[in-house]
């Protein structure tokens, strides 16, 4: 697997296009349990293989998920799957949001985009990991818009899952560990009891992707708005 410099590095312009980012401390944000394992897994792995610690915000308990193999109320028992699910990829740092589910997209995204910049401070992240607004919902885009936001106010890159073929995207090779990385993922993913209704289709998808991970870029360092134009964004997030 391919490692990429820093992408405000002198040798970022040099990088092979199918590298991963470097990291020390990468932060993913997600909008409910599940979305770490099924989408953000592999990465997440191989973040970690290279060296980077892991942290996760999840900004709400997955409450309103149509499943539930366990009769438990959701909001109680998708949180202490989510825990089980980040032992399982090594994620270190925890923290999960009371944010409605499936009504993120409905929240101010100023205060969103306060959260995520309250979470990489923390953190001390140095690297942002969503879900591109392109592959997921409304919640996703929600979080994609505000991650961009915070991150931009912290000057951190976000670099953002994708699909194959997107506008700007590259595919990573998990290479010789392609194997680890989706038995990791397909273990974590089995935490969410859940949601094993889901799980045969999850499978089956994890396997069709072999070791290949689309990423592209949503913000890099030198991207990063000056503070004026911080103000404009945050106040073009509030439109409607």
């Amino acid at each position: 697997m391919t490692i990429a410099p820093a992408p405000d590095s002198p040798r970022a312009a040099r990088t092979p296009a199918a590298a991963l980012p470097t990291a020390d401390r990468v932060l993913a944000v997600v909008a409910r349990p599940g979305q770490e394992s099924e989408e953000l897994g592999g990465l997440l792995y191989a973040f970690r293989s290279a060296g980077a610690s892991l942290s996760l915000l999840c900004l709400t308990r997955g409450e309103a998920s149509p499943r539930n193999s366990t009769g438990a109320r959701l909001e109680a028992i998708r949180p202490w799957e989510l825990q089980l699910a980040a032992a399982v990829l090594g994620i270190a740092g925890l923290t999960v949001g009371n944010y409605p589910d499936g009504r993120l997209h409905r929240q101010p995204m100023t205060e969103l985009a306060d959260r995520i910049h309250r979470a990489i401070r923390q953190h001390r992240a140095d690297l942002l990991l969503i879900i591109g607004p392109e592959t997921g919902g409304r919640d996703d885009i929600a979080i994609a818009f505000a991650a961009r936001a915070g991150a931009a106010r912290a000057g951190v890159p976000v670099v953002a899952r994708t699909r194959p073929g997107a506008r700007g995207a590259w595919t990573i090779d998990l290479g010789s560990d392609a194997a680890t990385a989706r038995a990791v993922q397909k273990s974590a993913a089995g935490a969410h009891a859940s949601q094993s209704e889901a799980l045969p289709a999850v499978l089956h998808r994890l396997d069709l992707l072999d070791g290949r991970e689309p990423l592209r870029w949503l913000l890099l360092p030198r991207s990063v708005p000056a503070q004026g134009e911080v103000k404009l964004l945050r106040a073009g997030l509030e439109d409607p």
